[in-house]
């Protein structure tokens, strides 16, 4: 009887249009000046740094800023993981062309020991992705439970970077159960997309849970400079600072 062929984890040709190395010129360099940006602003240890994706609304490109800025992080030789903690509209194992189980759901039920050579890319050998796993009905009470910070812990152990894609914040409460467990947000923004309103609640949520913003990522600039744009990241860290960031007055 004819063995059937084992199915691929990752599909090469289908995936590498997500990666920051096949896109325009600009956005690729772009991606680069954020890994840049980020050992600036990160903490300052020598264990491993776990970096949180988020946005204020769906559509926002979060998931692609995600994937792709764990990329760029692997590219400068640091061990990275990237793991889908979007655990109810997942995109990661879809864009990416991989299975979604097993993933994160299944290393928090425990039911097997940690196997990191089932997570590795095909693309860089210091590159792992985690997919959501199977999608679980309490999503953020995991991602905020001690499981899920007994689970980080260990894999901290074995990389550089940790990056996790979470879903929108004015959404659900995901990312700010999870915040605790990690270094520091990103928030990604889309031009003539995000909303006033939705960015002003975002940022409110974000001060009160006491997360620690790294900054903000402008997606889909129409500038004509490209993927990003150097006025308009100054305009929105502006706006940052005026309605994100925390009161650093003495407390009486």
């Amino acid at each position: 009887m004819k063995k059937s062929k084992k199915k691929s984890f990752f599909s090469i040709t289908d995936s590498q249009k997500t990666l920051h190395k096949n896109l325009e010129f600009t956005a690729s360099e772009q991606y680069k000046l954020l890994r840049a940006n980020l050992s600036f602003t990160l903490p300052e240890n020598e264990g491993c740094n776990i970096i949180g994706v988020t946005s204020s609304m769906r559509g926002e490109g979060k998931s692609t800023t995600a994937v792709n800025l764990s990329y760029v992080l692997a590219e400068s030789r640091k061990k990275v993981l990237l793991i889908d903690g979007d655990l109810r509209i997942p995109s990661v194992a879809k864009k990416m062309k991989i299975e979604s189980s097993p993933g994160l759901t299944d290393l928090l039920r425990g039911k097997s020991p940690v196997d990191l050579s089932e997570f590795k890319t095909p693309f860089l050998s210091n590159w792992y992705i985690i997919p959501s796993g199977a999608l679980p009905p309490n999503p953020s009470e995991l991602l905020g439970s001690k499981r899920m910070e007994t689970t980080l812990k260990e894999l901290s152990a074995h990389f550089d970077y940790i990056v996790v894609d979470l879903p929108p914040v004015n959404i659900v409460s995901d990312a700010l159960a999870i915040s605790k467990y990690i270094d520091g947000m990103i928030v990604v923004i889309r031009e003539e997309y995000t909303e006033k309103k939705e960015l002003e609640t975002c940022f409110r949520q974000l001060r009160l849970s006491n997360v620690n913003v790294l900054g903000c990522v402008m997606n889909e600039t129409k500038s004509g400079k490209g993927y990003y744009s150097k006025y308009r990241y100054k305009r929105y860290y502006k706006y940052y600072k005026t309605y994100g960031n925390y009161d650093s007055s003495p407390k009486s």
